[in-house]
């Protein structure tokens, strides 16, 4: 490969929570190893890959000029996101005037929530849930309302369109954010099941918000749809958020964005994002953006795809082999892992808080499922070499999951 997926990073002391967190009382942090064992991170959602290495010389080029004052973003800037959109989601007519800044994902959803909702409406979110909606949405006042994810006879989670019409029926509920691909059970939402959910909504005048972060992030030859493409109606009651973030590991340097066709939409979010002067874009993240979506970052992102797919099908194979009684849905879009241990506690009888501790014990820094609405479910995050990927299951084989193995 032309990039570099195999060098082990050392994070330490380099502003990375999930290796300095470890061991701390942040919230749902992971206990520090015991001696003997080193760290693999796996429970934050970034990656332990450097970046492609156009961020950084776009980054270093621009910190050569000594003056750093206000600033509006060029034309490049919204060129760039125009040229992305259309070569990797098959975007077409996109305008400048149809992307607006966000500092993140959960920010937009909040200006959305906050333009045509009121504290203590309802909203609707499929289970399981990212924890960042969960908290952004109850913080701010709104009530949410979940329509359970199903697993079919091959494992694969599908949405329960009747459940989400009740739902929204019932509750009078006229705002629903949306994840695709989906967070944390990685579906890549086929074009026939992302039209059925928007006609739901559309039958019951829903806005919908979404979440678009992970749609660089497809694995096994999968593709990724936008929402505001699967019809005229979607494309006007539909605002789409993406970032650069996830793609490329720049969750640090803040900055995302919107896209967003109906004005009527635009100016209510717009108005809402402005009014804590918060809302204002970096001129470096500008710049890392600008430097993500050349060219090179497109061979980046497809080489990415390739190492992502090897960690995850090697994962969900390992899993099938040596965990009998631990249920995993093989991930098509992110590079995070969802499994459910609730048959294997069962037959051994224990708990998922022995599980992940017993991980933690011996360095595996996977994270409490139960935060995304996962019974009895553990998140990993695979976005690490392959050999730290092995490394990890081997542990979890012989100290956590082993027939012999005692909980203490």
């Amino acid at each position: 490969m032309k990039y570099d997926f195999t060098s082990v990073m050392d994070r330490h002391g380099r502003d990375a929570i999930a290796v300095d967190a470890l061991g701390t009382e942040m919230s749902g942090a992971p206990a520090a190893p015991e001696d003997g064992f080193d760290a693999i991170p796996m429970w934050v959602a970034d990656m332990n890959f450097p970046t492609v290495p156009t961020v950084q010389e776009a980054i270093t080029e621009r910190v050569k000029h000594p003056a750093f004052g206000y600033f509006i973003p060029t034309d490049e800037y919204f060129q760039s996101i125009i040229r992305w959109q259309e070569s990797r989601n098959g975007v077409t007519g996109l305008k400048p005037e149809n992307i607006g800044y966000e500092n993140g994902v959960l920010g937009c959803v909040v200006s959305c929530l906050n333009a045509f909702a009121a504290p203590g409406d309802k909203v609707l979110l499929h289970s399981p849930t990212y924890i960042g909606f969960t908290g952004s949405i109850e913080n701010n006042g709104y009530r949410i309302i979940h329509s359970p994810l199903k697993q079919d006879e091959n494992h694969i989670w599908r949405m329960d369109y009747e459940d989400m019409d009740r739902k929204l029926k019932e509750h009078q509920i006229h705002v629903a954010v949306f994840c695709s691909p989906h967070n944390p059970c990685g579906r890549v939402w086929e074009r026939w099941e992302l039209e059925q959910a928007m006609e739901v909504y559309r039958k019951n005048d829903c806005l919908v918000i979404s979440d678009e972060i992970w749609s660089d992030i497809i694995l096994n030859h999968h593709t990724h749809i936008p929402t505001q493409s699967v019809s005229e109606d979607a494309r006007n009651r539909t605002v789409a958020v993406y970032a650069p973030s996830k793609t490329f590991n720049l969750a640090g340097l803040v900055g995302s964005y919107h896209i967003i066709y109906n004005r009527y939409l635009q100016d209510r979010v717009r108005a809402q994002g402005s009014k804590s002067h918060y809302n204002s874009m970096n001129v470096l993240s500008m710049h890392a953006l600008i430097g993500a979506y050349k060219p090179e970052g497109q061979e980046w992102v497809d080489e990415l795809r390739q190492v992502l797919s090897t960690n995850v099908n090697y994962a969900c194979n390992y899993m099938e082999e040596h965990f009998p009684g631990v249920q995993v849905s093989k991930p098509e879009g992110t590079y995070m892992l969802f499994p459910n241990c609730s048959r294997w506690c069962q037959e051994h009888g224990t708990t998922v808080d022995e599980v992940l501790k017993a991980g933690w014990k011996v360095g595996v820094a996977w994270q409490d499922g139960r935060m995304f609405h996962g019974t009895c479910s553990v998140r990993m995050n695979l976005a690490l070499p392959f050999e730290r990927v092995e490394e990890a299951f081997e542990r979890l084989n012989r100290y956590v999951f082993s027939q012999n193995r005692h909980f203490s």
